[in-house]
């Protein structure tokens, strides 16, 4: 049997108008693969429209561990991304952090 050390969350928000992304998806969704002993993310993506958003992304949140809490991510999200999509980013990351915690709830109680 093949044991994965890492589980996928993923975190959705509104969408501000007149975003690029709002003509394709109504939410912003931000996915990161995440070890399952320690919290880092190990890999993120989101829904925004161009491929060099979501590896800005990526490259921001890559190293994080969410069981720090969810203060850092979002911090490095309002000081590094100056785009429309802040404040989605900013809930979608929170919604992230949520399941995660409930992930961790729910496993430490099995």
């Amino acid at each position: 049997m093949i044991t994965i050390n890492t589980i996928f969350i993923a975190g959705h928000a509104r969408l501000p108008q007149g975003m690029a992304a709002k003509s394709v998806f109504e939410t912003l969704t931000i996915t990161a693969e995440v070890d399952r002993k320690y919290g880092v993310i190990i890999q993120a993506s989101c829904t925004l429209a161009t491929e060099h958003s979501r590896q800005y992304i990526d490259r921001i949140l890559r190293g994080v561990s969410l069981k720090d809490g969810v203060e850092e991510p979002v911090e490095l999200i309002i000081r590094h991304y100056k785009g429309k999509a802040t404040n989605a980013l900013v809930a979608a990351m929170k919604d992230l952090h949520k399941q995660f915690v409930q992930l961790q709830i729910e496993e430490t109680t099995q």
